[in-house]
């Protein structure tokens, strides 16, 4: 049997390490340290979305699907291959950069996240293969999949280009576009959609086939947002902003799927509120890009690097570790208690108003306030602590969860 909630200690002990590291790197600001500040980053960001994300995503989808598959041994070396990945990634990053062990261990990575994406389309029983949620999480998985030629790119592109060409720059987007706004949010409404099934709530089949296809759209036409900042033809202009109006329009859609159910869900009030908070974080998501799709928003946010880091710490800290911190405690793989997560959630707004305000008053070419980068790294400090508090009351709740879904 697989204990489940050791993987999500695991998961939740990256997302601790990610916090430690990001404080890390705002205490560069504030006091000499003896680092190399790029090289922290790459650490970071690595373990941010192949550590604590990547894992706690493909523990949930293991618990949806494979409860009775018995596919334990081939599930539990794939799991401790990836770990080795992510440690010898930990260990190299921070002390070389991108060198030749972080790249194998990175590489290693990649081979395995096949591995997993191969394990689970393959492996998943026949039952559910039919259902809404595995056809967002089929899609999630093969994004996930796709964005991995950005990182194959970067090679030949440092090979050939250097580090200072745009295609650099690209390859990484692409990843980063593939990752957030199609492996993640795909997989997140995947699990979603399964919590629905589980209590025989369904849409119609054109009404989800409307959802499914706008966002699928959105997506790949969405990724065209992401080279904006190189000033290209303005086609792509065109292109990015039909992709975030479909991204609005897919969601406008699934909240019209999820509305009629709302009252019938049989969740916890405090999960409701949670989804419910990661939905209004979305809606500033989709506003964002679409504000990026014109001209002078996307000149600007491209400029001003506080506007992009403001962004991507507002999807990775707000959408995808609000619902999956819900997901995990809905599925009692998570003990969450109201407090931890109202003080990283007050982190979290703190520390995003401070970053958008570093962006805004640079742009403005107004003075920032005198101990700004040290209420920054002071505010940050309290999202790893609300993650170790987490990994901590989860380590020691005696209740073991298996595979098995309760």
């Amino acid at each position: 049997m697989i204990d489940l909630k050791k993987h999500t200690n695991i998961a939740l002990g990256y997302f601790f390490l990610v916090g430690l590291l990001g404080v890390f790197l705002r205490f560069f600001f504030v006091i000499p340290i003896p680092a190399n500040f790029r090289y922290v980053v790459h650490s970071h960001s690595h373990i941010a979305l192949l550590g604590w994300v990547y894992i706690a995503l493909t523990t949930l989808i293991y618990k949806m699907y494979f409860s009775e598959a018995g596919f334990g041994k081939i599930y539990k070396r794939i799991f401790w291959f990836t770990q080795i990945t992510l440690v010898g990634m930990l260990v190299t990053f921070p002390f070389t950069g991108y060198a030749l062990f972080s790249i194998i261990f990175s590489t290693l990575f990649l081979i395995a996240s096949y591995f997993m994406a191969w394990f689970i389309l393959k492996k998943t029983p026949p039952p559910f293969k039919n259902t809404y949620s595995f056809k967002l999480i089929r899609a999630s998985l093969w994004y996930m999949v796709i964005s991995s030629i950005g990182p194959w790119a970067i090679g030949g592109v440092m090979a050939t280009l250097g580090n200072t060409s745009i295609w650099y720059k690209l390859s990484i987007y692409f990843y980063l576009h593939f990752q957030y706004n199609a492996w993640f949010i795909l997989a997140l409404l995947g699990i979603f959609f399964y919590f629905m099934e589980q209590q025989n709530l369904k849409p119609q089949k054109e009404v989800f086939k409307s959802f499914f296809w706008h966002l699928n759209a959105a997506v790949v036409l969405g990724f065209f947002l992401s080279v904006l900042w190189t000033k290209p033809h303005w086609i792509y202009y065109v292109l990015g902003g039909l992709g975030a109006i479909l991204q609005i329009t897919a969601f406008v859609k699934f909240w019209k799927i999820v509305i009629p159910f709302w009252k019938r869900l049989r969740f916890s009030p405090f999960f409701k509120l949670l989804l419910s908070i990661a939905g209004i974080v979305l809606i500033f998501k989709l506003l964002l890009q679409l504000l990026s799709a014109i001209p002078w928003f996307a000149n600007l946010a491209f400029s001003f690097p506080d506007f992009v880091i403001g962004y991507l710490h507002w999807v990775f800290l707000g959408v995808v570790t609000i619902s999956l911190l819900a997901f995990l405690s809905h599925t009692r793989l998570l003990q969450l208690p109201k407090w931890i997560f109202w003080l990283y959630f007050a982190a979290f707004l703190m520390t995003e108003t401070l970053i958008f305000y570093k962006g805004t008053v640079t742009w403005l070419e107004l003075p920032l306030f005198g101990d700004y980068f040290r209420l920054l790294a002071y505010s940050s400090i309290f999202l790893p602590l609300s993650a170790f508090l987490l990994l901590l009351r989860n380590i020691l709740t005696k209740s073991q969860t298996s595979a098995k879904l309760d």
